[in-house]
């Protein structure tokens, strides 16, 4: 597998919002996304730190049901 690459809170948000997933607000130092699908709604909750750590971003791609793969190839 590749290694996850540095990424920013505003290139996280940046990404989801390609994927779908719209700002709902923004409470202190995280921002709320989500997106509905089928009639569910998910909810992700992305930190505003200049780095996303590698645990909270594995997290926040298994919150939003996208694969490492389509994260890597973005990144890539």
């Amino acid at each position: 597998m590749s290694k996850l690459p540095v990424v920013s809170d505003s290139e996280m948000i940046k990404f989801l919002s390609k994927n779908g997933f719209s700002v709902l607000r923004q409470r202190g130092s995280h921002v709320s996304l989500y997106k509905k699908i089928n009639g569910k709604s998910l909810l992700v909750i992305v930190p505003m730190k200049n780095e996303i750590k590698k645990g909270t971003m594995l997290s926040i791609l298994k919150q939003s049901n996208i694969s490492r793969e389509k994260f890597l190839k973005y990144f890539g």
